[in-house]
């Protein structure tokens, strides 16, 4: 039986035939807004996210965090008995959602055109580097590959510094976004129409999408943007600044935040230096201005600077290492983190869900699954006989952690034309 959440979701069915960071992340959000998300895996190993470290107890710790609320079926996608009931799950699923290489799951059989053969409803989006068309298509794209091309690590780190990516998979992560938004929307529009459709997202043009600043000068002025370390790209001050005991971000570009800041810090004099008179020339003079700034900021430290620009109502925050983030007093007060049960490892701290819906609260079920625990459920489900559930088990088509049963050796690791990036 389908698990029942009250969520916005609810009742939606996700297949999810994927591995590492873009499929998974997806539709950890899908399974927080309520839906059911199975996860398809491979019996003999699953998601390869299930061997990266570090390791509670055998289970991977980030894998129990990034596949939280989702059921594990494991099945052979490559024997014609696990296609058989591949489909059988499509044919009843609401959406289904991968990241194989272009190509990949139309090798397998399972290409959108015949999925829809057996659900015309059904919301099916694929996840890549490059897109599923293009002259780049075929190549491997990983998230550092997409960063880079996509003009992200050029504008990332310091003026003439070495090339830096984004500290997290940002194009891996924002892909995965775009395709939680692109599914709701075409769940929507099936509302009125009745018909599923494809959904093809790129980790590059996730990753461009992201260049608003970029796009309106070049587009504008024709300059190209260039690495900034912190500072913002069109107005000051808007960056880092150091303290006597490290740094502190503050954010004055308003007038009235301006004033403050220089009231604060005790530099009225830069109030009435036409080098500063507004956020635009302010950044021209940042040479000058920013110097002014830490000749104040250095003499405090960071948290007396952040009190007196709190106080005078200047945007500002500390640099948070992860530990002082992950143990935060606003974070905790406002109930961010919290605990998912798991069948060997009991709670697991979770990361929270930032969509705080009123009357339909994200979903907060359980920690990723243990291979092939949600199988047979699933199987049933799709209105496969017990019998025959029985036998894919005990063949190693199908894997249940219930049935001590070995993995048949006709269910190989996926080659690597077929891994998901």
């Amino acid at each position: 039986m389908a698990v029942e959440t009250n969520g916005p979701l609810a009742g939606i069915t996700v297949l999810e035939v994927g591995a590492f960071m873009a499929a998974p992340f997806a539709t950890m959000q899908l399974a927080d807004l309520g839906a059911r998300v199975l996860k398809i895996e491979n019996p003999t190993g699953g998601d390869p996210v299930r061997d990266t470290g570090p390791f509670l107890d055998g289970e991977s710790s980030p894998f129990v965090r990034l596949n939280r609320n989702k059921e594990s079926v494991a099945l052979d996608l490559k024997s014609p008995e696990g296609k058989q009931a591949f489909l059988r799950l499509a044919a009843r699923a609401d959406v289904l959602v991968e990241n194989l290489r272009p190509g990949a799951m139309r090798g397998l059989g399972f290409g959108y055109e015949a999925i829809r053969e057996v659900n015309r409803r059904i919301v099916y989006a694929s996840a890549s580097g490059w897109g599923q068309d293009g002259p780049l298509a075929s190549l491997p794209g990983l998230d550092i590959m997409a960063q880079a091309r996509g003009g992200l690590m050029s504008i990332t780190g310091t003026p003439d510094g070495d090339p830096v990516k984004i500290g997290v998979p940002i194009c891996d992560l924002v892909c995965a976004m775009y395709v939680a938004l692109g599914v709701t929307a075409a769940l929507k529009e099936r509302d009125r129409s009745g018909e599923g459709q494809y959904l093809d997202v790129s980790l590059l043009e996730s990753g461009v999408s992201f260049a608003i600043w970029e796009a309106g000068k070049y587009f504008a002025t024709g300059e190209v943007g260039r690495p900034l370390g912190s500072a913002h790209q069109s107005t000051a001050p808007y960056q880092a600044v150091r303290t006597s005991d490290g740094y502190v971000t503050v954010g004055a570009v308003t007038p009235k935040t301006w004033k403050g800041l220089c009231a604060a810090l005790g530099l009225e004099e830069l109030l009435d230096d036409e080098r500063y008179s507004d956020a635009s020339t302010r950044h021209g003079h940042r040479d000058t201005l920013i110097p002014a700034i830490e000749a104040a900021t250095t003499t405090r430290t960071t948290d007396e600077v952040v009190a007196a620009l709190d106080e005078a109502g200047v945007p500002c925050a500390p640099i948070a290492d992860y530990g002082q983030v992950f143990t935060d007093d606003h974070l905790n007060q406002r109930h961010y983190f919290w605990d998912a049960p798991h069948p060997t490892l009991g709670p697991v701290r979770q990361l929270g869900s930032p969509m705080r819906l009123s009357r339909t609260p994200a979903r907060q079920d359980s920690a990723g699954p243990q291979l092939g625990a949600g199988t047979r459920a699933a199987l049933e489900w799709a209105e496969i006989p017990a019998d025959e559930v029985d036998e894919l088990i005990e063949s190693g088509v199908a894997a249940d952690p219930a049935h001590a049963v070995a993995a048949s050796p006709a269910a190989p690791p996926l080659p690597a034309d077929d891994r998901p990036l």
